[in-house]
């Protein structure tokens, strides 16, 4: 496997780990601030 096919796989799983700990307001939502917890 090529490096860039690597780089693209960690960020997608990066990214779809970022949306699903919003969605179940995990460690990351806990960490955003108020406005921004409010407007979500």
């Amino acid at each position: 496997m090529n490096n860039r096919f690597v780089l693209l796989l960690v960020g997608i799983i990066i990214l779809a780990a970022g949306v699903l700990d919003i969605k179940y307001k995990g460690l990351f939502f806990r960490m955003l601030p108020e406005t921004v917890k409010e407007y979500m």
